[in-house]
């Protein structure tokens, strides 16, 4: 059985590579489109939008509401991507980790 230091630096280390975890997480880059490309999102795993990018034809005032669902749905989708990519990485850092089942980080 281990001791109680030796657990604490086992929670040390494990909350160290949690944090490296979520550091990298804004390295990672996803990109969420919508309508077929026109509208295109840049974001880390993290959340934080990098870029948006608007095809030319949108630019009209007669296109203004297809745009604005356009947008929405490039964000959402780049959201999703950014979940997921965030989910993959959290997971390689806990796989190593005897976690009970159900247990989730971050806490």
């Amino acid at each position: 059985m281990p001791s109680f230091e030796e657990i604490m630096a086992m929670a040390q280390n494990a909350q160290a590579e949690l944090q490296k975890a979520q550091d990298n997480l804004d390295q990672i880059e996803v990109e969420g489109a919508a309508g077929g490309g026109l509208v295109k999102v840049r974001a880390t795993a993290k959340g934080r939008i990098l870029g948006i990018a608007i095809d030319d034809s949108l630019m009209s005032v007669a296109e203004k509401s297809m745009l604005e669902d356009l947008i929405t749905a490039a964000l959402n989708d780049a959201k999703t991507k950014a979940d997921s990519a965030a989910g993959e990485e959290m997971s390689k850092m806990t796989s190593g980790m005897a976690l009970p089942p159900g247990f989730k980080l971050p806490f």
